[in-house]
């Protein structure tokens, strides 16, 4: 086990974003990403939250991105590692897996 501990948090909501047709739902997108930074790096841990912005911003920080996305400021789903913006709307692994490397995690 290595002590880095990233955080990936992932904004959404169950509606699919108008834009985003055909791309997965915020839910499979938060879940896809769980099981693929798992099955790439299984020696390391994370922490991985889903926020839906429609019904849980727990404090004023999710909050805020909450209201960014409804006001069009990001689209959703919105995907963040230790508070960095790594991807909205359509996400894809390769930013995702690149910021994870910059932070320490290789690949087994």
């Amino acid at each position: 086990m290595h002590d880095l501990q990233p955080t990936i948090e992932i904004y959404g909501a169950d509606i699919l974003c108008a834009s985003c047709v055909n791309a997965p739902s915020s839910k499979d997108t938060y879940e896809w990403l769980d099981a693929a930074i798992r099955r790439k790096y299984p020696e390391y841990s994370f922490i991985i939250r889903y926020i839906d912005i429609e019904n849980d911003p727990l404090d004023a920080r999710d909050a805020d991105y909450a209201a960014r996305i409804q006001d069009d400021e990001f689209f959703y789903p919105l995907v963040l590692i230790n508070d960095e913006v790594i991807g909205e709307g359509y996400i894809q692994l390769k930013p995702v897996f690149q910021k994870l490397e910059e932070l320490g995690f290789t690949a087994e």
